[in-house]
């Protein structure tokens, strides 16, 4: 007897549209797709306990090794402070015809530093974090938010030293600290946005973490953390057009807009005009752009 061998017929694959269908039916969605904003917004806020934890373990265990602990988060910017002293102050000469300028400068390097480290930790908020961002699936924004909220938490801890310089050196304590208030919410919203969209972009090239230090170094040269940019403006050697863009520049905004608040040697006519109208335009701009830009790439975090 002879066997006839029947082939069943090839049946072709179910096309992309019935498996869409089929796992609508049955309530299953593509794993790690990006929400809608409105739906990341809320599962940010829901998160917003772990965003405050996650910030302050991080400080604690900052300087968890050094035997003066957490002293080094005043300490380093004070020293820093003393270091441009030496150098911009007495070398260059940079203290001349700047009022206060002890108090001018530590204001200006504590606020600045603040922007510096939110910035470069932000950089590194997913590549540096990949491990949690595999492991775990919760808004990838948290991340950088953390580490801006870490940064102003050191800050904060660094005012303490600043008031005490400031009292030393004769400035009052007046209404206008509250000034400083506003100001740091300005600053800390635009540093969120701008650390957005370098996490974003240090998530794709690691690499631009190395070239961050260069970057920062040369913008805080240009915002005014030594010397004065009013000063500057008073000399013809400039372009009107440069003068202004120096006083313009975010980081010397937030900067001036503090020594304002703090310093009353420091007038409103060094500040640039509608300068709080520069300040609320910078933070919306870097935040809300930063965190949509951050957001559209939400899929792609910790794959590759």
């Amino acid at each position: 007897m002879s066997q006839v061998l029947h082939t069943p017929p090839q049946t072709p694959p179910p096309a992309d549209d019935d498996l869409a269908a089929l796992a609508a039916r049955h309530g299953l969605s593509v794993s790690g797709a990006r929400p809608s904003l409105p739906e990341y917004v809320r599962q940010l806020w829901a998160r917003r306990h772990f965003i405050t934890a996650f910030a302050t373990a991080k400080l604690t265990a900052q300087y968890s090794q050094a035997k003066l602990g957490q002293v080094w988060q005043v300490m380093t910017p004070l020293l820093n402070a003393a270091v441009y002293y030496f150098i911009f102050g007495v070398l260059l000469g940079t203290k001349h015809g700047v009022p206060d300028y002890i108090p001018f400068l530590v204001t200006g390097v504590f606020i600045w530093t603040f922007t510096q480290s939110s910035i470069m930790a932000g950089t590194r908020a997913i590549s540096g974090n990949l491990g949690l961002v595999r492991a775990l699936h919760f808004p990838r924004a948290a991340l950088p938010l953390s580490f801006c909220l870490q940064q102003l938490q050191q800050l904060l801890f660094s005012m303490a030293a600043l008031v005490v310089i400031l009292l030393c050196f004769g400035v009052p304590v007046g209404v206008s600290w509250l000034l400083a208030l506003p100001a740091l919410f300005l600053q800390f919203t635009f540093n969120a946005g701008v650390s957005m969209v370098m996490a974003r972009m240090g998530a794709k090239t690691p690499d631009i973490a190395q070239l961050m230090p260069f970057v920062l170094r040369t913008w805080m040269y240009v915002s005014g953390v030594m010397w004065s940019i009013d000063k500057l403006a008073d000399k013809d050697s400039l372009p009107h057009v440069v003068t202004v863009a120096l006083a313009a520049n975010p980081a010397a905004v937030y900067i001036d807009l503090m020594r304002f608040a703090l310093i009353d040697s420091f007038h409103a006519s060094q500040l640039p005009a509608h300068v709080w109208a520069i300040a609320a335009g910078w933070a919306l701009l870097a935040g809300v752009g930063g965190f949509i830009y951050f957001w559209k790439a939400e899929e792609t975090y910790g794959r590759g």
